[in-house]
């Protein structure tokens, strides 16, 4: 899987959720990782999380750490798997920070404040993930946590821990497939 940090900042707006947008920005081709740092403004007609529409709730974040990942060949179902265990590999990162945050679904909360967006969806050719992470709390519309209070001064360290780790356990799980023979009844 390719793993790439955006040095530019982007504000994320929903649309970069799309297929082969890794690919036409970044020229990385395949199963991919990105991520970047920027603020987070996707209004209700980019959204793609149907609940959030139905409530009303756009997302807004004066600055985040970004990550998109794009993955072909596999399900809706098994990208939403893929999500969780993404957000499970944020929570060890952090937890190796020696800093304790709780896992509900797909959302992190430190101190009983979110951290954390996330959705799972699908296109044409792909399906694809958008994770988030506060770095600035403030003008959060709801009661947030970030990364900043948390002592996370090098986002793009932190960053790229991530994206390693979620790299790495993708090929483990490609690996684990290949080594098995089919069994007949």
């Amino acid at each position: 899987m390719n793993t790439y940090f955006i040095d530019k900042e982007i504000k994320y707006i929903g649309s970069q959720l799309s297929p082969h947008w890794i690919y036409k920005n970044f020229h990385l081709q395949g199963d991919s990782i990105v991520s970047f740092i920027g603020e987070v403004d996707v209004k209700i007609e980019e959204m793609v999380d149907i609940e959030d529409v139905i409530n009303n709730e756009p997302i807004y974040s004066k600055k985040m750490l970004n990550f998109i990942i794009e993955q072909f060949d596999i399900s809706l179902t098994a990208m939403v798997y893929a999500q969780r265990l993404f957000i499970s590999i944020i929570k060890e990162v952090l937890e190796d920070y020696n800093i304790k945050v709780k896992r509900d679904g797909d959302d992190l909360f430190y101190e009983n404040r979110k951290l954390s967006v996330s959705i799972a969806t699908k296109s044409i050719t792909s399906c694809l993930i958008h994770s988030a992470l506060n770095i600035i709390k403030e003008g959060a519309p709801i009661e947030a946590s970030d990364l900043n209070e948390m002592g996370i001064k090098d986002v793009k360290e932190f960053a790229l821990k991530i994206m390693d780790k979620y790299s790495k356990e993708t090929e483990s799980i490609k690996m684990a497939t290949y080594k098995v023979r089919g069994v007949i009844e």
